[in-house]
């Protein structure tokens, strides 16, 4: 299987073979990888791994080529099938790394380890014995991971006991979903988070949507920042959902005539005449850069936030093997007006690191429907430009895993203020004893709160400057709040506290009525 293997990797023109003929300089190039690889295999001074080399040799020739044509091995694959099939074999636990330690976010509640008693704040020491201090949270996410029906062993250390305990835990069926979040903004306004894009993307937005209605939506925002992309198809089918019968969605052309495709909307009668205001960020890219070009074209919304990141170009899964794939570009992708918004990629650092896009007198000028001048060659420039960027003292609190420690502690009560709160675990007493506060169902970081967490960095030696500290409250209450509220009533609720006071949010609200406008 192994020189089987190395003559499919290996021998280039087996992988384009519907393009060598006679004279082709394809056939001159796999005869020479072919006679590397004999020669590799007959004189190198121990036995060579055929499979390392064969997927090293593909590597090297997709890297001459763009950034995204590239190949998948098993572990990567696996990974890939799984988003975008919509569900992993594994646990049920959202794992962040804090500094050397493997620390639980939180279980997903019906899950193995769930039902097992993990707990936010629980650090797991070891995996089938092997410590988790030097391993990164993707490592610890892969061995977490795993076939149906199997079993995994690990170690847990948990805050108030004084020896850690082991778990073994069978694996499951754990669903992920691309749309986690939805909820009103105010009575009139919903608002929507995709993840990313996989193959129940359309129907989650649906079953998110049909919700919203039924709770009063008049007007929709959609979030779409830090949406990396996935699956054409489901771009076209979220799209779909805000454009007309008819109205174009992208266009697909490459050297292959074979790939050339239009792609209209195909339904009607679902949310054409919603407001719409769409978020993007510079992390927004590919399928993302596909609904929210289709939405500025048509005139149909306002796309409110950063620039997008600028990824036109297509890719085609060509399986290698079992367990192995390759990616492969086949071509560019071009919005209703026509236009590619691919960033130029010659420098392959400047393309990764540096998101600058080109002077506007350097880029190509589509028009939309109603003649308003759009952009290529750099991403989605937004109609208007909110820029939401931590402050470089909340960023490092949030990479200390700060404001998530406090939380776990004040929800425990094991800070000075928490003491006088009463929590919906102890039952949400009618009448609290005097002195102490209830929480409903939300939570608020005041001054006193702003105080409490100040001591608690103090206390752990984390950076606690009075003056970066004043300048930050405004970031530091929004991510207490945050922290806070998943850690009492779930994830979706710490989402919705976090963006009710999103700048970028705000500013969506304000702007609604223009995006009425445009579709009247």
């Amino acid at each position: 299987m192994k020189n089987k293997t190395l003559f499919l990797l290996l021998g280039a023109g087996i992988l384009f073979g519907a393009a060598v003929r006679p004279g082709d300089p394809w056939v001159e190039g796999r005869e020479k990888v072919g006679a590397m690889a004999g020669l590799i295999q007959a004189e190198y001074f121990r036995t060579a791994e055929a499979d390392k080399m064969a997927r090293a040799a593909v590597r090297g020739m997709l890297e001459t080529l763009d950034p995204h044509s590239y190949l998948l091995d098993p572990d990567n694959l696996a990974r890939m099938s799984e988003e975008q099939r919509g569900a992993y074999f594994g646990l049920g636990i959202q794992i962040q790394k804090h500094m050397d330690k493997l620390v639980v976010i939180a279980p997903i509640e019906g899950t193995p380890a769930w039902r097992m008693g993990l707990q936010a704040g629980d650090t797991i020491t070891h995996i089938e014995g092997e410590s988790t201090v030097l391993i990164s949270a993707n490592d610890a996410v892969s061995k977490l991971r795993g076939p149906k029906g199997t079993k995994v062993a690990i170690t847990v250390a948990r805050e108030g006991l004084e020896k850690p305990f082991d778990l073994t835990i069978t694996r499951e069926e754990i669903p992920l979903y691309s749309v986690p979040y939805a909820f009103m903004l105010d009575g009139a306004t919903g608002y929507v988070f995709i993840r990313y894009f996989a193959e129940n993307t359309t129907a989650e937005l649906e079953a998110k949507l049909e919700t919203l209605r039924n709770a009063g939506m008049k007007n929709l925002v959609l979030d779409l920042r830090g949406n990396v992309g996935g699956p054409l198809f489901q771009a076209i089918g979220v799209a779909d959902e805000f454009l007309a019968r008819g109205e174009s969605i992208v266009s697909i052309r490459g050297r292959n005539p074979d790939f050339d495709r239009q792609y209209p909307a195909t339904r009607n009668g679902q949310y054409e005449a919603v407001p719409l205001v769409v978020l993007i960020s510079q992390g927004s890219a590919s399928a993302s850069e596909i609904v929210a070009g289709a939405v500025m074209d048509h005139d149909r919304g306002l796309i409110l936030g950063e620039d997008s990141w600028g990824k036109s170009l297509v890719q085609k899964m060509f399986p290698l093997s079992e367990d192995t794939a390759m990616a492969l570009t086949i071509a560019r992708y071009y919005t209703p007006s026509g236009r590619s918004l691919q960033r130029d990629y010659s420098h392959l650092d400047d393309y990764f690191l540096d998101t600058k896009v080109l002077a506007e007198s350097d880029r190509e000028v589509k028009y939309t429907d109603k003649g308003r001048k759009v952009l290529g060659q750099g991403g989605i420039t937004p109609d208007l430009t909110v820029v939401f960027n931590l402050l470089p003292y909340t960023a490092e609190l949030r990479i200390r895993g700060a404001f998530f420690a406090y939380a776990r502690k004040f929800t425990s009560r094991q800070t000075p203020l928490s003491k006088k709160f009463v929590f919906p675990a102890d039952g949400n007493a009618a009448r609290p004893a005097p002195g102490m506060i209830q929480l409903s169902r939300v939570f608020l970081a005041d001054a006193a709160v702003l105080e409490d967490f100040r001591a608690f960095l103090i206390e752990n030696k984390m950076p606690a400057d009075e003056t970066k500290f004043k300048e930050a409250a405004v970031e530091v209450k929004r991510e207490l709040e945050r922290e806070i509220a998943s850690l009492l009533w779930g994830g979706e609720e710490g989402w919705r506290a976090f963006e009710k006071n999103d700048p970028v949010i705000l500013k969506a609200l304000e702007v609604m009525p223009e995006a009425a406008r445009m579709i009247q």
